[in-house]
């Protein structure tokens, strides 16, 4: 194992705060981009060019790399625009183009012929013959469909030895074929492979059957929970699996899906699968603790999905009782860049101790003073509060979510740290219980 080359961990980049939590947290390269033929026009947006450029050259920095997204599909009218993009983009020297049509592959290939393609899960390869086409077109990495089995990456790369594999194995998964879905569209006109997807997926529905004969119309009464959200997927976790995807050999990166989530998910998320990866290759992997971390999150139940399994084998990918559950924890601060201050996210009162969760290869050491005190229990470190007070010399007893006073830390931790509380705990401070929510 010592000298095998490490698979790539690949996490989202919302905005540049969460790409910069992303490659703290242990990802080897981030993907994402300007609004602008963009799949996730909602996240592009938080990016403008400078803080995308800004954020290129943070990661290059680190050593890590970037992939620009235009992975939408034009009509003949933007054609021009498409042009313009590509080359707006290319002056900024990400490491590599995502795409989706076959035709901009060709566009961006003439305009900047000295950065990688990759192509888009959006284009659908699962075989070796599509695969080779845009082989052929120079594409050198596929971020293959979601619904691809382990068996068929293997059968690609054994026929296309040179072409990168990329395979998604966290994240929200779509009830339609890799996100081929027009229910937004119908229902308010927001074009999901254009970029705009109002997850219509995941709303709960009622069935009515209505007889024309007659004119009526009548409810279809269901079994409680049992078919309300009868399109929403449950949430891709394939933590549990890393080990047989790295043993194949074939998989040259792993895909986190999440741009427009939180900057939580961005950093917990990406460093539960640092450590998967991590430990697979020491000969100490353990997936229980990575599942532990992955339970922290918001999610709508998990699946392993289909990488292990045909789809239609599976019967355990949708939430028919909920859209969207509590994880086990809440973040209830993020710590700044400088590692001086940080951000209320959840309520947190004086006396109130919280988890400190760490970037990965960061440590702390226990201290005690009039701000507060981190001890360390079990191998975890906790922060208990003594005094709130913002830079501004403003004292609080309390402090709420949302509240943009940058909080001063009783000492200086890494940048990004994440605090956090159980949910119990964050439940029972807003007066909440889990059968309330």
């Amino acid at each position: 194992m010592a000298n095998q080359i490490k698979v790539e961990l690949l996490a989202p980049a919302g905005n540049l705060e969460k790409m910069k939590i992303a490659l703290n947290y242990g990802a080897d390269a981030v993907y994402g981009g300007t609004s602008t033929f963009s799949l996730r026009i909602r996240s592009g947006k938080e990016f403008d060019i400078d803080s995308y450029a800004q954020g290129i050259e943070y990661a290059h920095k680190l050593g890590k790399r970037v992939y620009c997204t235009i992975n939408s599909f034009p009509f003949n009218s933007q054609l021009k625009l498409y042009e313009k993009h590509i080359a707006k983009m290319a002056e900024l020297k990400p490491d590599a183009l995502i795409i989706s049509s076959p035709g901009i592959v060709k566009m961006a290939a003439k305009i900047a012929p000295n950065i990688p393609l990759h192509l888009s899960t959006q284009a659908n390869v699962m075989n070796a013959l599509d695969a080779q086409v845009y082989y052929d077109l120079g594409v050198k990495r596929i971020i293959v469909a979601r619904e691809i089995s382990l068996k068929d990456c293997e059968a690609i790369k054994s026929i296309i030895p040179d072409l990168e594999l990329e395979i998604f194995v966290h994240g929200s998964m779509c009830f339609a074929y890799s996100g081929r879905c027009l229910i937004s569209t119908l229902q308010t006109g927001r074009v999901p492979n254009r970029g705009s997807c109002a997850n219509d997926c995941r709303f709960p529905y009622e069935i009515y059957a209505h007889n024309p004969e007659t004119g009526t119309t009548f409810k279809l009464e269901e079994e409680s929970e049992v078919g309300t959200y009868i399109m929403n997927a449950k949430d891709m976790n394939m933590a549990s699996h890393v080990d047989e995807i790295l043993a194949s050999g074939v998989i040259d990166s792993l895909k986190i899906e999440g741009r427009t989530k939180s900057p939580y998910y961005a950093g917990v998320v990406t460093k539960a699968y640092r450590h998967a990866i991590d430990d697979f290759y020491a000969g100490d992997f353990n997936a229980k603790r990575y599942q532990a971390e992955l339970n922290t999150t918001q999610n709508r139940g998990f699946t392993d999905a289909y990488p292990t399994s045909r789809p239609f084998e599976k019967n355990d990918t949708q939430s028919h009782g909920f859209s969207i559950q509590n994880g086990t924890h809440q973040v209830a601060g993020l710590v700044s860049e400088d590692g001086k201050t940080w951000r209320c996210k959840d309520k947190t009162s004086i006396g109130d101790s919280v988890e400190i969760v760490l970037p990965v290869g960061a440590a702390i050491e226990e201290i005690d003073n009039e701000y507060g005190k981190i001890d360390e229990v079990a191998g975890r470190y906790w922060l208990t509060f003594k005094k709130i007070i913002s830079t501004t010399g403003k004292e609080f007893e309390s402090i709420h979510s949302g509240d943009l006073n940058d909080v001063v830390l009783p000492t200086i931790l890494p940048s990004y740290t994440i605090l956090r509380r159980g949910i119990d705990e964050a439940l029972k401070k807003k007066g909440l219980t889990d059968e309330s929510t």
